[in-house]
């Protein structure tokens, strides 16, 4: 049985500066460990020789895990868009959406423009962290809206939600 998501893993180029970017948006550092190539996880990772850094940081009810290999070097980073295959987001969900928006483009967030209200109880915006990732901001303006955190632990039955009306 899964219970839920624990947590996101990111590896990046540079473990300070992106620790400290997601800290500026309030996580807080749990945990920062470095280790040196050994069979435990070269196994886990897939990865011959792999030595590294990783810090665990946590908001709300998620962890993020960003990951610094020293080795093996990594292949050149394409900065992917948000229409290409795999993961390609990280949602927020923010309680002032414009606030929040604010805050994050003065910690250093570039965002493809301020938050769109969309016509179905919330508004969201893109933007991209210091590494290109892609960050959803987003903000449900009614508790009981179907996609509302506050409902993930309710029982489901039969209920389906659905989007009838998107406006842009």
């Amino acid at each position: 049985m899964i219970k839920g998501i624990h947590h996101i893993s990111i590896s990046t180029p540079n473990l300070e500066r992106i620790v400290g970017f997601y800290q500026k948006l309030g996580f807080e550092l749990v945990k920062n460990v470095e280790w040196q190539p050994n069979s435990v996880t070269d196994r886990i990772s897939g990865l011959q020789g792999a030595s590294g850094r990783v810090a665990m940081l946590r908001a709300g009810n998620v962890y993020l895990e960003f990951i610094q290999y020293y080795t093996p070097e990594a292949r050149p980073h394409e900065v992917r868009q948000a229409n290409d295959p795999g993961y390609t987001h990280i949602c927020f969900e923010a309680v002032d959406i414009d606030k929040e928006y604010d805050r994050m483009k003065a910690a250093g967030m570039v965002f493809t423009g301020p938050p769109v209200e969309l016509g179905v109880g919330c508004a969201t915006t893109y933007g991209r962290d210091p590494d290109g990732n892609i960050i959803e901001l987003h903000e449900i303006f009614d508790d009981r809206h179907a996609f509302a955190l506050e409902r993930v632990s309710e029982p489901r039955g039969d209920q389906v939600a659905t989007l009838t009306k998107l406006t842009v």
